[in-house]
């Protein structure tokens, strides 16, 4: 399904999203949290930690996750899969980015593999999940055994 199947105005929040991880990766969560549900369902599961679900964990977890990094930008979006009725949607792709991270005075390339959902409420699109996490290529089945 190409872009132009997702409804309009869900297509301008998924821009929105995209502008917001432009702000987050200079530090800034705030435009990106304007985007979430305050829903005690919403989860945000992030590279930095376990999941966290409900609207104040969720927040904090930006929030925190925000500290990472500094001086960002955006690099594209690669868009892997997308789908919407006309309350729910997702998006799937890679997010690729430049920021420094940490303490380190350095730009760096980050890639990671996102999952976004999004449901309509009180006639607005709104994101009820976010997973992310650095898994972009293949990697050896010893890779996902726990530590």
């Amino acid at each position: 399904m190409g872009i132009s199947m997702l409804a309009s105005d869900l297509t301008k929040v998924i821009e929105q999203d995209h502008l917001a991880v432009g702000a987050f990766v200079k530090g800034d969560p705030e435009p990106l949290k304007s985007l979430y549900s305050r829903r005690d369902d919403v989860i945000i599961a992030n590279p930095f930690g376990p999941p966290a679900k409900g609207w104040t964990k969720a927040a904090e977890t930006m929030d925190r996750a925000a500290t990472n990094y500094r001086d960002g930008e955006v690099i594209g979006f690669e868009r892997i899969a997308e789908y919407a009725t006309a309350d729910l949607g997702y998006i799937m792709e890679i997010e690729r980015v430049r920021s420094k991270v940490g303490g380190a005075d350095k730009l760096v390339p980050i890639a990671l593999r996102t999952t976004t959902i999004f449901r309509r409420e009180d006639g607005m699109w709104r994101i009820v999940l976010r997973h992310a996490d650095p898994i972009t290529s293949a990697r050896p089945a010893a890779s996902v055994v726990g530590q």
